[in-house]
């Protein structure tokens, strides 16, 4: 399917920033992307049920994108409902996509207007301080995905996703690289890129999805339910930890040049709530040596308990570490489950 070249509705400019495309073949390999590198995900859904959205949460922002919204497929997503953008490159709305999904948002695939552009941005305000409005915990997702550039073109481009404060400070950025098809990310403080094992496949939408705890200063994130980062800090810099903009970037790899590969993305959804009161535990891995990995999400300084059993059925909980952790997270990873043909498991506060 060709996207549509349409009409355009007002530019809006906004202050520089630096945003450049990561240097393929020179990003640095995380120590946690290292270690999970080739091992296979196992979930105990039995064990560790996980729900990323609560019925507690107050919902910022969510839109489908669809014409009762008020989108429009014959205008720029730039200028409509609130959207926001700088750069002439390709950004609008197309029916059917994504199947059974109605209309979906893009940019990318037609080039800018001018030669002298280096990206296109677009977001959507927000505006939100989440420890005065006492709900720390935040949560993007989206369904997206990137879509290859034609043979003809012959051009790969980055498409990045890029967490603001509401000064306009860039926090963090996690990045797709339509040439080594991976997912990078960025802190502030540093040009570094570290590459993460996690690959995509072009044409295959999958949901993104971004935690961040502003009361403890970390995020993580996955991309079709596999682990992309975590416990990362929101700032490396002391930057105020608010939530101004996730804005998404199309930077052309070569300016003079750029492909017509794009970025589909529908469903964009921002919620926030309250710290919660009792700990939770997350499943993130099962090696292929049975190793089984845990992270606690808790109260900073509240020392918890890790328990196990081998059924629910009347069931013994045996302790297997007891500790507390500055920001509330705490990672265990349970070497006894190697030979376990079924283990649960819970967290609860240490007298």
């Amino acid at each position: 399917m060709n996207l549509p070249r349409i009409g355009t509705e007002q530019w809006v400019s906004r202050s520089a920033f630096t945003r450049t495309c990561p240097p393929r073949k020179q990003r640095i390999p995380d120590a946690t992307a290292r270690l999970l590198h080739g091992l296979a995900v196992w979930w105990l859904t039995l064990a560790l049920p996980v729900s990323s959205l609560r019925a507690d949460s107050t919902n910022l922002f969510f839109t489908a994108f669809e014409r009762a919204e008020g989108y429009d497929t014959n205008y720029t997503l730039i200028g409509q409902n609130g959207w926001l953008g700088t750069g002439t490159g390709g950004n609008g709305l197309v029916p059917d996509f994504f199947p059974g999904e109605g209309q979906q948002a893009y940019i990318g695939y037609w080039p800018p207007l001018q030669t002298n552009e280096t990206e296109t941005i677009i977001w959507r305000p927000l505006n939100f301080n989440p420890a005065a409005a006492g709900l720390p915990l935040v949560e993007f997702s989206v369904l997206m995905s990137v879509e290859d550039s034609s043979a003809a073109n012959g051009q790969y481009d980055n498409f990045q996703w890029q967490i603001y404060n509401d000064r306009t400070n860039r926090l963090f950025t996690l990045d797709f690289d339509n040439y080594h098809l991976d997912i990078s990310y960025r802190l502030d403080g540093t040009n570094d890129w570290v590459v993460t094992p996690v690959k995509f496949t072009n044409g295959v939408p999958e949901r993104l999805v971004i935690t961040m705890d502003f009361a403890a200063n970390r995020w993580s994130a996955t991309y079709g339910g596999r682990l992309v980062a975590t416990n990362q800090p929101i700032t490396t810099t002391g930057l105020p930890l608010t939530l101004g903009e996730i804005d998404l970037v199309w930077a052309y790899y070569d300016p003079n040049r750029p492909g017509d590969n794009y970025l589909l993305f529908d469903n964009f959804r921002v919620t926030a709530r309250a710290a919660q009161d009792r700990p939770r535990l997350l499943l993130l891995e099962r090696t292929n040596g049975g190793h089984v990995w845990l992270r606690l999400l808790g109260q900073p300084g509240v020392r918890y308990v890790i328990e196990s059993t081998p059924t629910l059925v009347q069931p013994t909980w045996l302790p297997l570490r007891t500790n507390s952790s500055g920001d509330g997270v705490l990672d265990f990873i349970d070497t006894t489950a190697v030979h376990a043909p079924a283990r649960f498991y819970r967290a609860r506060v240490s007298p």
